[in-house]
């Protein structure tokens, strides 16, 4: 049985690599996390879905089907040519069935898992709701792994309080294993979180292996609840992140995927103007 236990988890690590060496490319593809979109997504999802196509959007990252069946939103992203890149799970359901939330991941084509927050009681996030949450992102990872998936969380900004020589984030980096887990990077809840991204990516070169892309109003106030004012999202390369470096890091790194994520009230329009922006990064 210890052969069998080891054999396992050497298949598990070389299909990580794999995926990882198939995956990894200087060639960035910029996608659109369809939550940005959720309020038009509400009213009409065939109508939203063709916009997102005539502002050339071709991966997205998907949370939510906006009350449509699985066949009747996948038709409307075929009939658009939009691929499924990463697929938005929930806590529970990553905890309770990971095979589950692998076979929903796979029948949208996605490559990815995201994860976008853990739950937690009281008003802090605590270095015991990370052990809590690695002992299920590891045993999950295993299971997302078999399926060729890549598990990966996203955090939101309250991983960041500090925590010993550090913040809770860099032990949650420590407890969460690499051979199955990774994460996301929000350049937005870095940032609001009082957090430097270009010095967190250079940090953890191998760790964030997807991408959202937004921008902060300038004079934005810090916060690390995991909280802020959606209208603080502005577009691109006109806030605080210092997004130009950001994503030159990325692209260095090999990091695919930058999904552009803008939950304020004008995120139509300024979704066009960052679509526009991203490709002048040099």
């Amino acid at each position: 049985m210890g052969f069998i236990h080891r054999f396992g988890r050497i298949v598990i690590s070389a299909l990580l690599l794999v995926f990882l060496v198939n995956n990894m490319s200087n060639a960035q593809e910029i996608g659109l996390q369809l939550h940005s979109f959720r309020d038009l997504f509400a009213k009409d999802v065939p109508g939203t879905m063709a916009k997102v196509r005539k502002m050339g959007i071709k991966e997205v990252e998907l949370y939510g089907t906006y009350g449509l069946e699985f066949p009747d939103f996948i038709k409307i992203l075929a009939q658009n040519e939009i691929s499924v890149v990463s697929y938005g799970g929930q806590f529970d359901k990553l905890k309770n069935f990971p095979q589950t939330l692998a076979e929903e991941a796979r029948s949208y084509g996605a490559k990815y898992v995201a994860i976008f927050s853990i739950p937690f009681e009281g008003d802090s996030f605590t270095a015991e709701d990370v052990d809590k949450a690695a002992a299920v992102f590891n045993a999950a990872g295993k299971i997302i792994a078999r399926n060729g998936l890549m598990l990966c969380y996203h955090p939101h900004g309250y991983e960041f309080k500090p925590y010993k020589d550090g913040t809770l984030f860099d032990y949650m980096v420590q407890k969460f294993d690499s051979r199955y887990v990774q994460f996301e990077m929000d350049v937005f809840w870095v940032k609001q979180a009082g957090q430097d991204p270009l010095a967190l990516l250079k940090k953890y070169p191998n760790r964030f292996v997807l991408m959202h892309v937004k921008d902060r109003k300038k004079g934005t106030k810090n916060t690390d609840n995991g909280k802020a004012d959606v209208e603080s999202n502005v577009v691109l390369g006109t806030g605080d992140v210092g997004i130009v470096e950001v994503v030159r890091e990325a692209r260095k790194l090999g990091i695919q995927y930058l999904f552009i994520e803008d939950e304020s009230s004008k995120a139509e329009e300024q979704v066009i103007k960052s679509i526009r922006f991203l490709p002048n990064v040099r």
